[in-house]
């Protein structure tokens, strides 16, 4: 094994005893990552640390019928943009405007304390394109 290949294992390792295979795995493999075209709701969020969240949403029928992120962030922004825009597929608006923090954490099977606000930024975001959807109806 040549030291690149023994560091970058060395590093899973140590990031499998921090993050849960979840996490790991929606950020890794990032579900529903680009944006839309003719997106029915959009927003655009920056977080505490920096990061920025895009989420486009297309809604049939008052029910989110697909929900596209991008993030400039980190793995965690990547693994809970992943993860709220799959847990707001096939849910009606007023559900998935409920999405919160805790939701995501829990999906996610928890992060670290210093990584939690990407979970916030990646519920904030939702909100904020479900309420621009609501403006464009009304």
């Amino acid at each position: 094994m040549n030291s690149f290949s023994k560091s970058f294992s060395e590093a899973i390792s140590t990031n499998r005893k921090i993050y849960s295979e979840t996490a790991i795995d929606h950020s890794m493999n990032p579900r529903n990552l680009g944006d839309m075209d003719d997106a029915d709701g959009f927003a655009k969020a920056t977080g505490s640390c920096g990061d920025t969240m895009e989420i486009w949403l297309e809604v049939k029928s008052g029910t989110i019928a697909n929900a596209t992120f991008m993030t400039d962030g980190c793995g965690t922004s990547i693994a809970s943009g992943s993860v709220v825009t799959e847990m707001a597929k096939g849910r009606g608006v007023g559900e998935a405007r409920r999405i919160s923090r805790q939701d995501v954490l829990s999906a996610l099977g928890g992060l670290p304390e210093e990584s939690e606000h990407c979970a916030l930024l990646a519920a904030d975001t939702l909100k904020a394109a479900i309420e621009d959807y609501l403006k464009r109806q009304a």
